[in-house]
């Protein structure tokens, strides 16, 4: 079995727009023969036919592409990036794209825990293919003017985002510090435009607090994005907790796109104690199973926060927790990501993100489209999410879902139980 732990520079990810990661099961090292545009297409094209997860290439017959694209002459890097976003985009695949060197290095960035731009994860949506906001990052520009998930983003700079790939998005979106950015959205029959100032962003993935209730001293744990650095600053805040005596704790996994595999394995097991975590499938069926190390920190209750922005590695972790009776999940249907991607730097500094495998919860769903049903559904109205960003009443007892967290985890601290009933209503 591979190891989770790959090297620093390559890492498996589950991003809902940016992922890093290396090829899952193996895979030959590339030549390092001195850089040519040619020779960069070929290689792109000899990742994908090698690791993509489907062997059919979706319908694409990638034989053929490969005479195409290498049947041409390159005079430039830029020809050669710009035909291969070409071949890549044949595959029909809105997780699967390739990144420039500026982009690439954009993309590190945010894995690292730091960006230039406005703080904001962008999806296609798969229906409608308009770009949508899957969730602002929180003490950001973004979520600070108000953004919500699921607003749609019609213009960036007056420009029509109609046709526009998410890539192109972002790259307009991102720049230097105290640069200004406009957004039209929309939501619903709503139309608002924002004035943004992009800003350098250092994400703090983790921020915890003690809430004491009439009924038990609470531990509260939220968790923006599993990034580098995200499994650390958990292991800190409980360990922090247990120090405090909290009785039970609240994570808050509400609009976390997701992040680094390695991370969201890290954090699963400081909950569990030898349980089965996730399996990942690649295309020849070899499937690969992480189970939680048995270290877990606390085995106190535990209840879980959860809405439409919880992707990817949120999902995991989500899915785990309730396969595994840890915990109780409240909130909304989760974004529904059950795909793994790879980015394999290249030569010259560019990089190829490519979905490699499926994964699978404990007791074996595919969440890919469906997401998780949470054990007890709160749903928010837009008024009621806009006015608590607005009034910074999130995480407080004016807030629906986070006081539904606590009345049912207080209810389990007075039973002395660490599992839960209901689970069928999460499958």
């Amino acid at each position: 079995m591979l190891s989770p732990k790959l090297s620093a520079k390559i890492k498996l990810a589950l991003l809902t727009v940016f992922v890093a990661g290396s090829s899952l099961y193996g895979g030959k090292v590339l030549g390092q023969a001195r850089y040519s545009p040619q020779k960069l297409v070929d290689e792109v094209w000899q990742i994908v036919n090698q690791d993509y997860v489907d062997g059919s290439f979706n319908h694409q017959d990638w034989q053929a592409i490969h005479k195409q694209y290498l049947g041409q002459e390159y005079t430039s890097k830029q020809q050669a990036y710009t035909k291969i976003k070409e071949m890549v985009a044949k595959l029909g695949d809105r997780y699967t794209e390739f990144y420039d060197p500026e982009e690439f290095k954009s993309l590190s960035n945010d894995l690292s825990g730091t960006l230039n731009g406005v703080g904001l994860e962008l999806a296609e949506n798969e229906k409608t293919k308009a770009l949508t906001v899957v969730a602002p990052i929180e003490a950001t520009p973004a979520s600070k003017a108000g953004i919500l998930p699921n607003d749609v983003i019609i213009r960036i700079d007056n420009q029509s985002t109609k046709g526009m790939k998410i890539d192109d998005a972002v790259k307009r979106i991102l720049g230097p510090a105290g640069t200004k950015v406009s957004l039209t959205i929309q939501r619903g029959e709503q139309v608002k435009t924002f004035q943004l100032t992009r800003a350098k962003i250092t994400l703090n993935p983790v921020t915890s607090k003690v809430d004491t209730t009439s009924a038990a001293k609470i531990g509260y744990i939220r968790l923006s994005e599993f990034t580098e650095n995200s499994a650390m600053k958990m292991r800190q805040a409980i360990q922090a907790l247990e120090q405090q005596s909290v009785q039970g704790y609240v994570l808050d996994l509400r609009s976390d796109p997701g992040g680094l595999l390695d991370a969201s394995l890290d954090i699963a097991s400081m909950w569990l104690d030898k349980d089965a975590i996730v399996s990942l499938v690649n295309r020849d069926q070899i499937k690969q199973s992480y189970n939680a190390t048995g270290h877990r920190l606390t085995d106190k209750p535990l209840v879980v926060l959860v809405d439409q922005g919880s992707a990817s590695a949120s999902e995991i972790l989500a899915g785990a927790l309730q396969d595994d009776k840890r915990a109780t999940l409240v909130g909304t249907r989760t974004f529904g990501k059950g795909l793994v991607q790879s980015v394999q730097p290249l030569e010259d500094g560019s990089g190829l993100k490519l979905t490699v495998a499926k994964y699978y919860t404990p007791k074996g769903r595919d969440i890919n489209h469906v997401g998780i049903n949470p054990d007890i559904t709160v749903s928010l109205t837009q008024a009621q999410q806009k006015a608590l960003v607005e009034n910074h009443s999130l995480n407080t007892l004016a807030d629906p879902q986070y006081a539904t967290a606590i009345n049912n985890l207080s209810q389990l601290i007075r039973t002395g139980s660490t599992n839960h009933v209901g689970l069928e209503r999460g499958r």
